[in-house]
């Protein structure tokens, strides 16, 4: 008879409190940060002990950026195991945003190796949406006919409307035919993480 499968603390720890978050509707996103972040320092620090997790922050030679990640995390987990912890303060470094020119996009649009690919692209190209905001776009927040746009926004921002151009229509037509797409139906599978995990490849 096979024994029940035994979770580990840690791993447990971890879990409760992403299902906090996920109750408390955050993002996919923020999510996935938290986790991947904790359990990076549950590897390499006791995270009930607050003092051992700064020493391994501090002294860990990386961006202010990623350590300000790993302190965002672990402040999740003090405050859900009421942990005493005096929270260092990294700001992230200035840098200049490097844009691909419009050549470049071209030429990414052109290679990309799937149709729906070819329309993310374009999509992300025209409107200039965030990852996050193009993975939750439904059927419904799309008129084709007035050739609009209503995107969810994310972070907070205002709401606002985007025109379509003439050549994005037909491809998202046929994509809404292709996969019989009703109006609650989101327009592409996949998430934020991976749609810029596959820019970042091609």
């Amino acid at each position: 008879m096979r024994s029940p499968t035994t979770v580990d603390p840690k791993t447990h720890a971890i879990l409760n409190i992403l299902i906090q978050m996920k109750n408390k509707a955050r993002s996919d996103y923020t999510i996935r940060l938290v986790r991947v972040s904790l359990k990076h320092l549950s590897r390499h620090a006791d995270l009930n002990n607050p003092d051992q997790v700064t020493q391994f922050i501090t002294q860990k030679e990386t961006t202010d950026a990623y350590k300000g990640k790993l302190c965002y995390a672990y402040n999740k987990y003090c405050k859900y195991y009421k942990i005493q912890w005096q929270q260092p303060i990294y700001k992230p470094e200035p840098k200049p945003i490097r844009l691909p020119t419009t050549e470049q996009l071209d030429t990414l649009i052109n290679n990309a190796h799937t149709k729906t690919v070819k329309i993310k692209l374009t999509l992300s190209k025209e409107t200039g949406l965030r990852p996050i905001e193009l993975c939750r776009l439904r059927i419904k927040d799309v008129d084709l006919t007035q050739k609009l746009i209503y995107p969810t926004t994310a972070k907070r921002g205002n709401p606002r409307t985007l025109k379509l151009s003439n050549h994005l229509i037909p491809l998202l037509k046929r994509h809404i035919t292709r996969y019989n797409l009703q109006p609650n139906d989101k327009i592409f599978k996949g998430n934020a993480t991976n749609y810029g995990r596959c820019y970042r490849r091609y």
